[in-house]
């Protein structure tokens, strides 16, 4: 910025010197002015760019196509269900399920009166008679492991004077181990009723009394699993042979990456499988790929549209815990 003084010195300094000032002026302004323009393209790009990622953490399933999946810890999913009018409780016609007496008990307590509710007297030696009115609880009995040890016995022969020697079951492999009952309700609460890992073992351990490791578990679990390799089979048969199936994958966390939970089924059958990626990749190496079926309902997506085979869309429902 020039003084007043300085001004003045190039005014005296004759016309020439005026006019070269108002050139460098002239330069300057021309120079901010482009300067101005181009920054006031990037505040556009940059407000355009805060809209656009403001939309997309605002956007959720309920306002967009996004899967509920994807919804943060803090949105909920707004229930689609109406009022029906109905009375909380069972409804009229409901067959209910109530507890029934037994005619064989497991264990009979009789109470006898100790003394004479009209003058006192002790009743102990007086013999009683039964009353017709009878109460009976249902309740657990106490719980415990029952522990069943297998022996080897030998046997020798009589005519030739071999030692023959009894043989362990095939199930029973280890100096102690867990039977099947126990390993069959591990994978009912963990499986079953979704309950974790830790936290099934920690209630086996309440309730029996002998903590179950989480390793034991995750063994059973494999064990069930190559049992019902041939089962799981049939139904990825049966269902890519079917006339009309749904597909359908929504994310999931595994071991802390994204993966994919595929969902293949029909109106008797159901497959559930988790795989790293979506689409017809995934269901191909699942064993539930769509090629051979004529009609499927599924999402609409680019990850299924290189598909040959006719498809009616629809949105199967599922249900991911």
């Amino acid at each position: 910025m020039l003084t007043r003084d300085e001004i003045c010195t190039i005014y005296d300094a004759g016309p020439d010197a005026v006019i070269n000032l108002v050139e460098r002026l002239c330069e300057q302004m021309g120079q901010q002015q482009a300067q101005i323009t181009q920054q006031q393209v990037q505040i556009a790009q940059l407000t355009e760019r805060v809209s656009q990622l403001e939309a997309q953490l605002a956007a959720n399933s309920r306002n967009s196509s996004k899967p509920p999946s994807s919804d943060g810890p803090g949105q909920r999913t707004r229930s689609l269900r109406t009022p029906s009018g109905k009375k909380p409780g069972a409804q009229v016609g409901h067959p209910g399920t109530t507890l029934t007496p037994v005619v064989t008990p497991d264990h009979i307590v009789r109470h006898a009166p100790r003394a004479c509710t009209g003058c006192g007297s002790r009743l102990d030696q007086v013999l009683g008679a039964e009353q017709a009115v009878r109460r009976q609880v249902f309740d657990l009995p106490p719980l415990r492991l029952e522990v069943t040890e297998h022996r080897l016995i030998s046997k020798q022969c009589p005519d030739c004077g071999t030692t023959s020697i009894g043989e362990f079951p095939a199930t029973v492999r280890n100096h102690v181990q867990y039977g099947a009952g126990v390993k069959a309700l591990a994978v009912c609460l963990n499986q079953e009723q979704l309950l974790p890992a830790r936290r099934t073992c920690q209630l086996l351990g309440d309730l029996f009394g002998q903590p179950l490791a989480e390793g034991t578990l995750q063994s059973a679990l494999a064990e069930c699993a190559a049992e019902l390799s041939e089962i799981e089979s049939q139904i990825k048969r049966a269902i890519t042979a079917a006339a009309v199936a749904n597909f359908d994958e929504t994310g999931c966390d595994v071991a802390g990456h994204r993966d994919w939970l595929h969902v293949a089924s029909t109106t008797t059958l159901t497959h559930y499988a988790v795989h790293p990626q979506r689409g017809a990749a995934a269901t191909t190496e699942i064993g539930t790929s769509l090629a051979s079926l004529g009609v499927q309902s599924m999402m609409a997506g680019p990850p299924m549209r290189s598909l040959s085979a006719p498809m009616l869309y629809a949105m199967p429902t599922i249900c991911v815990n």
